[in-house]
């Protein structure tokens, strides 16, 4: 596995971070919708959060070199940021967090396997880490068992389903059609 960075990977980046911050621009109305179908349970809404987490496990299947992860999840929110949303610039923080967060997972199987159950990995990882950060900036001061706990665990569980399966059957999908041949994800047709 080749760590250097190729003018393609970096375009790659770029591209999914701005097709993914428009996606969070627009995922801000949607999370106002979920919060007001779940107000009998308000931790219900994060049922959407993996969409948060899709470009940090998404770009790291593809692009497959240390940093991708982060880099990809970190300039996603930054575009959200430009693009202007309720939560300002602690989305800078948020998206480096949950970028390192599946990161960190790919780091531990030494950025060698992308396998489904690493997917799956990463994105808990990331919903841990997203939803943890949340709980500390947003909602300290709510009740722990009722709100607390099932808000991690049903956004990690999200995150699991959207952004690690979802991740890895996008990234086999585009594998398939060919356009990402330049990278071993494209010619590694093999994935499970």
């Amino acid at each position: 596995m080749s760590t250097k960075w190729r003018t393609v990977d970096i375009v790659v980046v770029a591209v999914l971070a701005v097709a993914f911050g428009v996606i969070f621009w627009a995922m801000a109305g949607l999370w106002e919708v979920a919060g007001n179908a779940f107000t009998f349970f308000p931790p219900g809404a994060t049922i959407i959060y993996g969409v948060w987490l899709l470009p940090a496990v998404l770009g790291a299947l593809i692009i497959r070199k240390p940093g991708a992860a982060v880099l990809v999840e970190f300039l996603a929110a930054l575009v959200s940021a430009f693009l202007g949303n309720k939560w300002g610039m602690t989305v800078l923080l948020q998206g480096f967090l949950e970028g390192l967060g599946a990161e960190v997972v790919f780091a531990a199987f030494l950025y060698r396997s992308y396998k489904l159950p690493v997917a799956l990995l990463a994105a808990a990882g990331a919903g841990i880490a997203a939803t943890v950060f949340d709980v500390v900036a947003w909602y300290k001061d709510f009740a722990f068992a009722t709100y607390q706990l099932p808000y991690v665990a049903i956004g990690t569980v999200s995150s699991v389903v959207v952004a690690g399966l979802g991740g890895y059957v996008l990234t086999q999908a585009l594998a398939r059609t060919g356009v990402l041949d330049r990278f071993p994800s494209g010619r590694d047709r093999e994935l499970v």
